[in-house]
């Protein structure tokens, strides 16, 4: 869902109050978990952490007006939204983030190639969330991202 928000702060207080919770927690807990480095910013219309371009001036897609993203979240009209751009480079994530949400045994996991789709609020498992987000470093996803570009 789109909301017309300039900041984070408006972008959470125009969530629907069923979901604002979840939504807040789990940035809360990606924050808390981010090796440092990673900045916070509504990109792309969501709440992300993104590579500053004073780390990364080449930019998102050669862009250096637009700070390579990383980890974003969304609201949308039938679940909640977890981007996290590190899956797409780094499939070994993907393997052990299927395997310990499979492990939780609270239902199949729904995900795309870097977003996974959080359909029930009460499930969300927030410490998998928050191992999960110090899975990389900033200069481990710069890499990362440079050799994607490069295959």
């Amino acid at each position: 869902m789109k909301y017309d928000a300039m900041t984070i702060g408006e972008y959470f207080a125009a969530l629907p109050p069923e979901r604002a919770e979840a939504v807040s927690r789990l940035w809360l807990t990606v924050k808390d978990n981010l090796p440092p480095g990673f900045e916070e910013r509504l990109s792309y219309g969501m709440p992300s952490f993104v590579v500053p371009l004073s780390a990364f001036p080449a930019g998102y897609r050669g862009d250096p007006k637009e700070p390579l993203p990383f980890i974003s979240l969304a609201n949308q009209k039938n679940y909640l939204a977890f981007y996290h751009m590190g899956m797409y480079a780094k499939p070994e994530i993907v393997v052990w983030f299927a395997r310990e949400y499979g492990a939780l045994g609270i239902g199949r996991l729904d995900m795309g190639k870097c977003c996974i789709r959080l359909k029930k609020p009460e499930t969300v498992p927030y410490a998998l969330f928050g191992e999960l987000s110090r899975k990389i470093s900033m200069e481990e996803w710069i890499a990362a991202y440079q050799t994607t570009l490069q295959k």
